[in-house]
């Protein structure tokens, strides 16, 4: 892992690079990820640097106080932006929690992007509250529910369910918390006209937590936009079905 210090803090990311002389793409996890959740994304190196970060935190990256809401978002955006200056990254992607990321840093950060990608995310993240109140009270119950059919997958062997579990426990109550409820207040639904970056929505066939439509509407009010779905995939479409999921990627950006 490297390091880029910002802010008085140490954001933590991993670099794969085969040699690819593409520009680089930065990707940004969901709520209670971190950076192990894009693994199967560095098969992309083969044609650009791929970067992937532990937000504040998250994995190996200093945490920072900050309430739930704008103000963790905008820490969530100082991380991204540092990382993505300091590996000269031209593509963000941002998965959930990690696309208000992205939408925030085009909208109110001077960023200079080739591309950004949208994936498993909306414009507006509203959390059940039946689930806020889990992550408060019963943080199993919680992760038993994000596990659930279409959520965060559509059809996993017990490996990738195991796998994704021990990350949000990883993460822990608190920041997974912090992570859902700043989802919750997030809403850039009339702004998406400001964003002048080329972007992709994609988002898995069966996700029930941001379905399909969110991508379509995100494709609409963005400028330059398009969206795709992966099939056979729910959230973390990444990594129930990484192959559809990089050849999209691909395709937009060779595009």
């Amino acid at each position: 892992m490297e390091t880029v210090t910002h802010h008085g803090r140490e954001t933590a990311y991993r670099r794969h690079d085969r040699g690819g002389d593409a520009d680089p793409i930065l990707f940004v996890h969901g709520s209670g990820g971190s950076h192990a959740v894009w693994k199967s994304q560095a098969r992309l190196a083969d044609d650009r640097p791929v970067v992937a970060l532990d937000l504040s935190g998250h994995g190996e990256s200093d945490d920072v106080a900050a309430e739930p809401g704008y103000e963790a978002l905008s820490a969530y955006v100082d991380d991204a932006v540092a990382v993505a200056e300091a590996t000269d990254a031209r593509v963000l992607c941002g998965n959930s929690l990690g696309g208000a990321v992205v939408m925030t840093a085009l909208l109110e950060r001077d960023v200079d992007l080739d591309a950004a990608v949208l994936a498993g995310t909306g414009a507006r993240l509203a959390v059940l509250d039946d689930l806020l109140r889990w992550l408060r009270n019963d943080f199993e119950r919680a992760i038993e529910f994000l596990h659930g059919p279409d959520r965060l997958f559509h059809d996993p062997d017990d490996r990738l369910v195991a796998a994704s579990s021990e990350m949000l426990h990883a993460a822990g109550r608190a920041v997974t918390e912090r992570d859902f409820r700043t989802c919750h207040d997030f809403d850039v639904r009339g702004r998406l006209d400001e964003v002048d970056t080329p972007t992709l929505a994609v988002v898995g066939e069966y996700d029930a937590l941001t379905p399909p439509w969110y991508h379509e509407a995100l494709a609409e009010r963005i400028p330059d936009a398009e969206w795709t779905t992966v099939d056979d995939a729910a959230h973390l479409a990444m990594l129930e079905r990484p192959a559809a999921f990089n050849e999209a990627l691909s395709g937009f950006l060779d595009a």
